[in-house]
């Protein structure tokens, strides 16, 4: 093996809040210069290490890029030596600032006077009066704790915890009682705030609620000046330790026991990292993987502490060896997480069994998850509720997954990916009024539990929601999951946070597809004894059915017609039994599983949002191909029949809907039984021609040039029209090309194919006579009409068929396309199948199961994929794509039939309208998941369908009843046109209707032919009022003045020379005349470009 001095990758990590950090070069002192080597140096042996090395890398790692990858990331999350050295320092001159805050005297604990106004206690003190006594001495020992000792806190956030032992003296007998203790110790860090906020030491000395748990204040102080941002020192008091008397059954007594713990973790932790380097780098992985999953901040959180003690447990039962890497230590972990489920059988750190300790029993009945420190008094785990532990052991176990997966790049998905809740589960919900889980406490007689929480509602209610959701999706959803509640630090001088404060709640849900919307709950036999607790559980909505086996039973039933209400039957339970059980009113709850579905409704009364049309259309396509296969006397059978129209793989934005001309809005031709658009009404409907490839069966007779074969298939589409009007009754327009047929409503358009046609139209014969094979335009056009195209839509029918959302989550993806105006400059099939991309490859996440999170994850997609460098859905070796890239297409997309042409991004999109289409993917993304998480907010989830205009040179406006897709707009316009047609699909003997006729379509192929070198045209083609037009900047140049430079300029002079400008006061005068009666008027913004 030949080893290449390599050159680092530099990578940018997301780490917790999810900003991108862009990481500063390294000093060029430490850039990598290829080493110069004697001929000795570099064919000595490799050395012990070397040689582990290797052999580690091929047995654990998929290839030794992972290796790198993940050594790159921990460089890039560790703290640097110079900055050790500062916060260092930092903590020495706290240590000696704490030594010297002076005394105070003895007060009632009630009695607050000694404290100065501008300084408020950290701790709700209801009901105020307690007994007890408190004055302030310096405390007895300072000691840092946590994990900058250990070396395994990571970037951007370095937290550096330090431990303040309060005097024995401050405390009396009975201070465990009645929250006396966290009163006291509230107040003594009320007094070290008032002192160190006079110190010019401090950029800023704040109060926050350690993970959020309201008993347990700390304060936080950081660095003056430019290295505010460096560090964050949090002070936590904690008793000095004593032998405890009481069993630690509740959370309250838990979060005593916790702060007389501090320093014998610190211990415990440190004694299992000595001589364990791999210890360090696998939990500053863990870390990362748990900030890129939300699971690491707040109430109830799987915080960096756990994990080190979890590795800990790991290293005492030996399912971790002082030997490994942090890689190995990461996968134990997730491993043993995947498998394990504290929520049934907890785990104790303690070594020695101790007939006075509490059983691993009495701490199983008093919390829901169960994690024992070593001195087997402390539950780790106690405000963790089991829903929050069972998504981390969910995410465990599919990261295991995707480690063993060759196929994905599991650093990538691991540890460079986020996953907020929006796009990771497929409906959320928010809770938007916490305060309401006060009445859910009264409700479910929380009582005790209330007590035990201090008070906290939203704790004490939280795993009684969520198990009660459990409950009613247990069918359906695959995970119900809570957001961590969480407070936000506050000034010393303000009130602390209540109990609301934490804002909004949100839940998220992950379906299991297949029976998501399953309209059914079926429950026990009449006569059983658990029918009465189903009755309870569900209420009046449960009634006693008979099912077709005979039984009789309780069943709920649940309201809904078309796939689209379908999908939402699980927000009608949350609401129902949140309302019945919990007292949660409706308008509570923010439910945002569908919001952005409206977009693909047309009529203000559909109640769906497509599908079924999409379906009926597909059905009828198979009646017709049915026919076409048994039609008697063509000379050569049709041996295949394969659709091409978007509506047959079920991603037609805007499915077809059976029509029926109405005679007296058209004009019409009686000789040819046709229709015409009457010039005094408004354009007719807009009626899409399905385009189906008939192929025949082969034979000699066929001939061999290339008009001789297109005159077969003008007579073909002959016969075909005159066989299906004799033998099924059906109206038929035949034309050279194809032959269009009515049917049910719809309107076929027939193609006849002949597999070797494209072949011939690739016959040259060269000046010398040879005859030789090449590309011509037509021969590609030809073979992406007969070949491609039916591959393309029967392979996403097939793909629709597995995953019920995806044609939904596609119309979503280009309905954004198009009303951005960009639906001309990125073909249909390709939106297609970036959003199939994300279904077949969907790691960190699911596949979606709502066409919502479907679409944030294409526009993801678009904001994030490295299009420069790779390609997408390779199929192929990245090294040849890497070398060939400067000659292919700037949007790389490989299929299988079609590996290395990207057929469907050859001529379009363009650098430019690839990085126009990635800006506004941003931003949508955005807009949308910040309106999305926001319940306080109304949602008017539009907004990213409307395109911002101001970007624009010209607009033209259209007149309204000449735009035939008019109802197709985003937002529905206040008035509609007849269209005369009425919906139909019985109707047999008809006149033919109007097809495929949107006079902005040919008005717009009419501006391009004329001036598309001078302009780019732009254009909504679903219901769009305007098309936009930006000047393209070559064209204003001056040019020579010749006659082939004329069309469109005018001559001046420049410099004493004869030069051709563009003429854009009779450009625009043009654009008027060419659209006579559909244009309404034309805008130019003249402030934005000068001649």
């Amino acid at each position: 093996m030949n080893a290449k001095p390599r050159r680092a990758a530099h990578r940018t990590v997301v780490l917790g809040g999810g900003a991108a950090r862009r990481g500063k070069r390294a000093a060029p002192a430490e850039a990598l210069q290829p080493a110069k080597l004697s001929r000795a140096e570099l064919y000595k042996p490799p050395t012990n290490e070397e040689l582990n090395r290797l052999k580690e890398t091929e047995d654990l790692f998929h290839s030794s890029l992972l290796r790198l990858q993940i050594e790159e990331l921990l460089k890039e999350v560790t703290l640097k030596e110079t900055k050790k050295k500062k916060i260092d320092a930092f903590l020495h001159e706290i240590n000696s600032l704490l030594s010297a805050i002076p005394e105070t005297p003895e007060t009632e604990l009630t009695d607050q006077g000694w404290l100065p106004k501008d300084v408020k206690v950290p701790f709700l003190q209801v009901p105020f009066s307690v007994k007890g006594r408190f004055h302030f001495m310096p405390p007895t020992e300072l000691k840092v704790v946590g994990s900058y000792l250990l070396g395994t806190c990571i970037r951007p956030e370095i937290n550096v915890d330090m431990a303040v032992t309060m005097p024995r003296e401050i405390f009396q007998d009975k201070d465990n009682l009645n929250q006396r203790y966290h009163r006291k110790r509230a107040l003594y860090l009320a007094h070290i705030a008032q002192h160190l906020s006079k110190q010019q030491l401090f950029g800023s000395v704040k109060f926050a609620y350690m993970n959020s748990n309201h008993l347990k204040p700390i304060l936080l102080l950081r660095p003056q000046g430019k290295d505010e941002k460096m560090v964050t020192v949090r002070l936590h008091a904690c008793p000095a330790p004593e032998g405890a008397t009481e069993p630690p059954t509740p959370h309250y007594n838990n979060s005593i026991l916790c702060d007389t713990m501090l320093l014998s973790h610190l211990q415990f932790l440190s004694s299992a990292a000595t001589d364990f380097p791999g210890m360090k780098d696998g939990v500053a992985l863990l870390k990362v993987w748990l900030n890129q999953r939300q699971l690491s901040k707040g109430l109830g959180c799987f915080s960096g502490f756990m994990v080190s003690m979890l590795v800990a447990y790991l290293l005492m039962k030996r399912k971790i060896v002082k030997m490994m890497s942090g890689y190995q230590v990461l996968r134990s972990t997730l491993q043993f997480l995947a498998t394990t489920d504290l929520s049934v059988t907890g785990i104790s750190l303690v070594k020695d069994v101790d007939p006075s300790l509490p059983v691993l029993d009495d701490f199983q009945q008093a919390f829901e998850v169960v994690f024992v420190d070593p001195s087997g008094l402390v539950n780790l785990c106690a405000d963790m509720t089991a829903s929050k532990y069972h998504q981390v052991q969910f995410e465990a176990r599919y990261s295991m997954e995707i480690l063993d997966d060759r196929m994905v790049d599991g650093f990538q998905a691991l540890l460079m990916t986020a996953k907020p809740m929006l796009r990771a589960f497929d409906h959320v919900f928010h809770l938007k009024h916490v305060s309401k889980l006060q009445g859910t406490c009264k409700k479910m007689q929380l009582l005790s539990e209330l007590m035990d929480r201090g008070g906290n509602y939203v704790a004490a209610a939280l795993p009684f929601i969520v198990s009660l959701l459990v409950r009613g999706l247990s069918g359906r959803a695959l995970l119900v999951v809570h957001s961590l509640p969480q407070t936000p630090e506050w000034p010393i001088d303000a009130e602390p946070p209540k109990h609301k404060d934490v804002g909004p709640l949100t839940f998220g849900l992950l379906f299991y597809p297949d029976f998501a919307a399953s309209m059914l709950e079926k429950g026990p036999q009449a006569d059983h004894p658990e029918a009465l607790d189903f009755r309870t559980f569900w209420g009046e909505k449960s009634e006693l059915r008979r099912f077709q086996d005979g039984s009789i039973r309780e069943a709920v039933v649940w309201e809904a017609n078309t796939a689209y209400q379908k999908r939402l039957i699980p927000e009608q339970i949350v609401r129902h039994l949140l309302k019945l059980h919990a007292d949660i009113p409706e308008s509570s709850i923010c439910y945002m599983g569908a919001l952005l579905e409206s977009v693909i409704r047309t009529g203000k009364e559909a109640s769906g949002t497509g599908e079924e049309a999409m379906v009926s259309v597909v059905r009828a396509y198979d009646d017709l191909s049915r026919k076409l296969w048994h039609l008697k006397e063509l000379p050569l059978m049709v041996s295949s029949v394969q659709g091409v129209h978007p509506a047959l793989r079920y991603t037609d934005v805007f499915p077809p809907i059976p029509m029926k001309p109405i005679y007296s809005f058209h004009a019409q031709i009686k000789t040819k039984h046709m229709l015409l658009p009457s010039e005094k009404k408004p354009c007719p409907a807009y009626i899409t021609p399905l385009k189906m490839i008939c192929h025949m069966e082969g034979s000699g007779q066929w001939p061999q040039g290339k008009d001789a074969i297109k005159r077969i298939k003008a007579a073909f589409h002959l016969q075909l029209a005159e066989l299906l009007q004799q033998q099924h009754q059906l109206v038929c327009r035949p034309a050279v090309t194809h032959t269009d047929v009515y049917k049910d409503g719809y309107v076929f358009r027939l193609q006849v194919a002949y597999h070797r046609e494209p072949l011939i139209l690739k016959e040259v014969v060269t000046p010398e006579g040879m005859l030789k094979y090449q590309d011509t335009e037509e021969s590609r056009q030809l073979e992406v009409e007969i070949q491609h195209m039916p591959y393309v839509t029967s392979s996403l029918h097939g793909l629709q068929q597995q995953h019920p959302v995806f044609g939904s989550a596609c119309r979503l993806a280009k309905r954004w396309v198009s009303a951005h105006l960009l639906g001309d400059n990125i073909s249909e099939e390709c939106v297609d199948l970036l959003v199939a991309f994300l279904f077949l490859h969907p790691a960190p996440f699911t596949p979606p199961s709502s066409p919502q999170v479907g679409f944030l994850r294409f526009l993801d997609l678009l904001a994030t994929f490295d299009w420069k460098n790779n390609p997408l859905i390779a199929v192929h070796k990245r090294s040849k794509f890497a070398a060939a890239r400067s000659c292919l297409p700037v949007m790389f997309i490989a299929t299988p039939k079609d590996r290395w042409s990207s057929m469907w991004t050859q001529e379009r999109p363009s650098a430019q309208i690839l990085q126009r289409l990635t800006v506004l993917a941003s931003e949508s993304l955005h807009a949308l998941e910040e309106q999305l998480m926001d319940p306080l907010k109304t949602q008017d989830v539009k907004m990213v369908f409307r395109p911002p205009l101001d970007f624009y040179d010209v607009l033209i406006h259209l007149n309204p009843n000449q735009i035939p897709r008019h109802l197709e707009s985003v937002d529905q316009p206040v008035k509609s046109f007849s269209r005369g047609v009425v919906k139909n699909s019985t109707a047999d003997k008809i006149l033919f209707p109007v097809v495929d006729y949107d006079p902005v379509q040919c008005y717009l192929r009419e501006l391009r032919d004329a001036f598309s070198d001078l302009a780019l045209f732009f254009y909504d083609k679903h219901g769009g009022e305007v098309i936009a037009v930006l000047w393209k900047p070559l064209s204003f140049q001056p040019q020579p003045f010749k006659v082939s430079n004329v069309k469109g300029r005018m001559v001046t002079t420049l410099n004493d020379k004869l030069v051709c400008v563009p003429n854009v006061e009779a450009i625009l005068e043009d654009f008027e005349v060419l659209g006579e009666g559909l244009v309404k008027s034309v805008e130019a913004r003249t402030e934005k470009w000068t001649i």
